[in-house]
Parts: structure tokens; sequence; C-alpha cells
């Protein structure tokens, strides 16, 4: 895949992720989504319900890729737990409590760890002068978001979650990346998030969760986050397979940019503080160094 390409499916999809963050709590507030177990009925109906979808177009797509799954199945199941059950479980939790657009920010803080570290996981995925500028700079942007003018806010309990989420994701694309060796990224997408949404759906129904949705504006939203989510994640994963991950990494701080002006636009949240206009330059100058 030629760097143009990559690039622009990679934007195509931080988009769509960044649009997610201020439509997933719409969702919370449309289908009366109020406690934990509540959450985690949330996240696992929109990720089983993208994960039997991809499953049933990749089947009717070629049954034969299907195959080598069975042979990599505890891998799959591998990148269903920590992209979907941890990632998603701990990310709903944090977005409760955390802007949309400061979410999207702390959440490339594991991203941030891999690109130093990369060589770790993969030897031809070697770290450069111009990873590191990259990184550094996303790094301050980072840290900026939680400047105030009386000092750097402190992290709350959803900052945490959120932290612990960005990791997650991280382990998920580097299990991923082996996975897709054997098998097609699309059928691992759709069986890793069909597995981890099932998991999520019986957990919250069990403590009690519920998600309220009717024909008014909870199912336009939830229509929109499972759209939104089946392109975007065949598209990442698809790119996975074909590009070394430290690269893809830093292209996704831009990420929280969209996210911020997602959240400015639909949630109303104030994003034209200076702290944020510093993430955002540091960001884009970062990525376009790298």
């Amino acid at each position: 895949m030629s760097k143009k390409k990559t690039f622009i499916l990679s934007l195509v999809v931080m988009f769509l992720w960044g649009s997610l963050y201020p439509m997933v709590k719409l969702g919370f507030t449309a289908c009366e989504i109020i406690t934990v177990a509540d959450v985690l009925t949330f996240a696992g109906l929109r990720f089983a319900v993208c994960g039997a979808v991809i499953c049933v177009f990749s089947l009717l797509k070629n049954k034969k890729s299907f195959i080598p799954v069975k042979f990599s199945l505890l891998s799959v199941m591998a990148m269903g737990l920590f992209a979907v059950i941890l990632h998603y479980g701990l990310l709903y939790l944090g977005l409760q409590y955390t802007d949309s657009s400061k979410t999207a920010i702390l959440k490339q803080i594991g991203t941030l760890f891999y690109i130093c570290f990369s060589a770790l996981f993969f030897k031809d995925d070697r770290l450069s002068v111009k990873k590191v500028v990259g990184v550094i700079l996303g790094l301050v942007g980072v840290v900026a978001i939680n400047f105030t003018g009386d000092g750097f806010s402190s992290f709350k309990l959803g900052d945490l979650f959120i932290i612990i989420a960005s990791f997650c994701i991280v382990f998920s694309n580097v299990i991923g990346k082996h996975v897709f060796n054997k098998v097609d990224p699309v059928v691992a997408t759709g069986c890793s998030q069909f597995f981890g949404g099932v998991i999520l759906l019986v957990v919250g129904f069990i403590m009690g969760g519920s998600v309220n949705i009717g024909f008014n504006s909870s199912l336009l939203v939830l229509i929109y986050i499972l759209i939104a989510s089946v392109i975007s994640y065949c598209i990442w994963y698809y790119i996975v397979k074909e590009s070394h991950l430290s690269n893809l990494f830093i292209i996704k701080f831009a990420e929280p940019l969209f996210s911020c002006l997602f959240g400015w636009i639909l949630l109303k949240e104030n994003i034209w503080e200076v702290r944020y206009l510093v993430a955002f330059l540091l960001i884009s100058i970062g990525i376009f160094i790298a």
C-alpha cells in the first residue's frame, strides 16, 4: 500500500473514531445510560452487533476465510479481550466522568509508549529521529491539555480508566499484527468484536443493565455508532496488516483533533481555550514531521 493511500485511509479512520466519542456521550443521554451495568450493556450491544454484521458479510463473501480462525482462536479472543472488553469497558466508564475532547487526547498515552518501544515488539519497526520528534511533540500536547491557569489539573478516576484503556488498544493492535499473518483482517475483526461484545453484554445484563432504545434520537445515534464502528475498524485493521504500527500510531494523534471538533459541534464543549489550541498545534506538527 502506498504511503499516500495509507495516510488518507488512516485519517478517515481517525475522523470516524474522533466523531464517536461525543456520539457515545450523546448515546448515554438518549438511551438513558446511568449505571455501570448500563454502560457495559451499551458497549456490549455496540460490538456484538458490529461483530455479527462483519462476520455475516465475510461469510457471504468467502466462507473459506473463516477456516484459519480455528487455528488462531486464542489470539483472536485475546484481540477481543484487549480491544473490546477491557478497552471499551474502561473507556466507556471513563467517558462518564471526562469530556470527550480530553478523553481522545488522554488515549494517546498508550500510543506514545508503543512508538518509543516498538522495536521490542517488531524488529523492523525501529525508532527514528523523526518519530522521536513526533512523540515528544505529541507528549507535550497531551500534557498541555491538562494545564490550566492554576497549574496542572489533577487526574481523576475517569482519566485513569482512559489511560489504562489506551494501553489495552495498543496491546490488541500488537496481537492483531501477528494474527493478520494467518487470518483475514476483516474476519479477525468481526470475530474478536463479536466475542468481546457478547461478553460485555452478558456481564451487563447479569449486573442489571439496560439500554432504552426507541424510534427517536437514540436509534439514530446508535445506528451512526454501529456504521462508523464497522467501517472504521475494518479499514484500520486492513491498514495495520500492511504498515508499521509506529507510523500509524503517530497519525493516530489526529484522533483527538477530530474528537475535540465534534465535541464542540455536538456537545458544545469549549475547545477554544489556549491549552486545547496549543495541544492541537503540537500534535499536528508532530504528525507532519513524523
